[in-house]
């Protein structure tokens, strides 16, 4: 049986989680064209580097570009925002936040030392002129201050602008599900697969000559979890993203990353030990959040298809709306 929604079915249900996006969107000529964004999501709305949460990641297969994942794995805690862009991208958009972060920390690079900044990536240069390198600094600054908690935009915009998945116009979805007085909200940038996979839609089989493509995956709760209960949620997307027709191919990168705004990690506690209350393994709701995870994952794939527009990209590329109603 399946879960229940949460009330708008996005991500921004677990409470305080926001996202916004920029989209980046010019004709420049008959071979080139601006076709890309960021999308920044935010796990509440305190201080992101004082007031911690716990997060983990799974690289499911890592033809990936992404920043930040190795103190993640380290110390289990996520102190910036995830944020989203393009391949090429990643350099600017780290500089860019690290710019906000920096501007509402005034200790960081001085008595805190440093920041694990968390820039995650697809490949749009299908449409995108990626080479051009549009994506500024300032953009990724933009995108972290227009984040609302209400219900997003989805489709083709924010970093998936510049998507394709599974032959279509592919890019942001979201989904969320309830289990048992917490919630689970799921977040996906999709650029990958091809037509004749899809397990959800019989879509036509005409071929286009799209790479492997990328996706990335932000699974976000309320459910009480540390960091190896937040690997488990994380690597469950495998599944979600297997319902759909995936075979995590070769050149593809798929990557979660899972946070809990549960139990606050306070950066600046002088205390010796940490007096926490989290989930047990062995109790049936973590098989729930499983299963939310599985569901969200899903269906935010199958949203960000349905909630995009046909777009046109560089070299006359035409990317069409997948046939979902």
């Amino acid at each position: 049986m399946q879960l229940r929604k949460g009330r708008n079915n996005c991500i921004t249900d677990v409470a305080e989680v926001k996202v916004g996006h920029v989209t980046l969107y010019e004709e420049i000529n008959e071979k080139d064209t601006i076709c890309t964004g960021i999308t920044a999501i935010l796990p509440h709305s305190k201080s992101l580097f004082r007031n911690k949460v716990r997060a983990a990641n799974s690289v499911i297969n890592g033809y990936g570009k992404t920043a930040g994942l190795v103190q993640i794995d380290e110390l289990g805690l996520l102190e910036s925002p995830i944020m989203l862009t393009n391949t090429f991208s990643i350099g600017p958009v780290l500089q860019g936040t690290l710019q906000y972060m920096l501007g509402e920390n005034p200790e960081i690079g001085d008595t805190a030392s440093s920041i694990n900044i968390v820039v995650g990536e697809c490949n749009d240069s299908y449409l995108n002129s990626m080479r051009l390198r549009a994506v500024k600094p300032e953009h990724a600054v933009e995108a972290i201050e227009r984040a609302s908690g209400e219900t997003i935009e989805e489709g083709a915009i924010g970093a998936g602008k510049g998507m394709v998945c599974y032959g279509y116009k592919g890019g942001i979805g979201a989904s969320s599900r309830m289990v048992r007085g917490y919630t689970v909200g799921c977040l996906v940038n999709s650029n990958f697969g091809k037509r004749e996979h899809a397990l959800f839609a019989d879509f036509n089989r005409i071929h286009m000559n799209t790479p492997d493509g990328s996706i990335m995956m932000v699974i976000a709760t309320d459910a009480p979890l540390y960091d190896r209960q937040l690997k488990r949620l994380a690597n469950r997307t495998a599944a979600g993203l297997g319902r759909t027709g995936s075979y995590i191919g070769h050149g593809s990168g798929d990557i979660a990353i899972a946070f809990s705004t549960a139990n606050l990690f306070d950066h600046n506690s002088g205390s010796a030990v940490e007096n926490e209350t989290f989930l047990r393994d062995d109790h049936p709701v973590m098989n729930r959040l499983f299963q939310a995870v599985v569901e969200t994952t899903e269906e935010a794939v199958i949203n960000s298809l349905r909630q995009a527009e046909t777009t046109r990209g560089r070299k006359g590329r035409v990317v069409e709306k997948a046939p979902l109603w």
